[in-house]
């Protein structure tokens, strides 16, 4: 009994040394109200080009233009008009190779860089994503690891069964960030009425992002 309570209190300094460690903060703004996120230190190459972007006003007057009830929010371009874009240019634009840490998953507020089916599993420059997920059963959970071929450990997967998420994203999508504040707003974007199909919001979803 001791030996596991001291794994468990381990495990809680671990996880509290990722987040103290972390050193960008940045606080998105919308009309339901505003959130902070923390970017990850250790997928340096998606923060520093979320930062860039948000330098560039990409990220000032954006929309939340995808929402699919217990799964995801989504955020700035949609798949469509890039790929239309990319058809009209003729050729395809640069994509931003992964960066997959253990310490990166798809826990419920995770930050995650959206992609189109690039087998190199690379992410779009100006497309994100926040998980809102959702619980699923033992049975359920291990369904999907064998379908989606994921090998998690007992902790994640623990985590998971305890918390919810997207765990079947992990591994194939990068995370660089997650909600450290104000995941009530997320997460009431997430049950806004959307439209009939591509889970688009009903009315338009604008938000804002700046570094702090």
């Amino acid at each position: 009994m001791l030996y596991r309570l001291l794994i468990i209190c381990l495990l809680y300094l671990t996880g509290m040394q990722v987040v103290s460690a972390q050193s960008t903060i940045v606080l998105f703004h919308t009309d339901y109200g505003d959130f902070k996120v923390m970017l990850y230190d250790f997928t340096p190459r998606h923060r520093d080009l979320f930062l860039q972007e948000i330098a560039k006003g990409t990220y000032h007057n954006a929309l939340f233009n995808r929402i699919v009830k217990g799964f995801v929010v989504q955020g700035g371009e949609y798949d469509d008009d890039i790929l239309a874009r990319e058809k009209k240019n003729g050729q395809p634009e640069g994509r931003l190779a992964p960066e997959f840490d253990e310490r990166a998953f798809h826990k419920i507020g995770a930050l995650g860089a959206g992609r189109d089916e690039n087998p190199e599993k690379a992410s779009f420059f100006r497309q994100i994503y926040f998980v809102t997920g959702s619980a699923c059963t033992e049975a359920q959970f291990d369904s999907m690891a064998v379908k989606y071929r994921k090998h998690f450990t007992p902790e994640r997967r623990q985590y998971y069964l305890d918390h919810g998420g997207q765990a079947r994203l992990d591994g194939d999508y990068t995370v660089f960030g997650e909600v450290i504040e104000g995941l009530d707003v997320l997460m009431t974007i997430s049950r806004l009425p959307v439209g009939p199909s591509h889970h688009f919001p009903e009315r338009e979803v604008r938000f804002r992002v700046e570094a702090l």
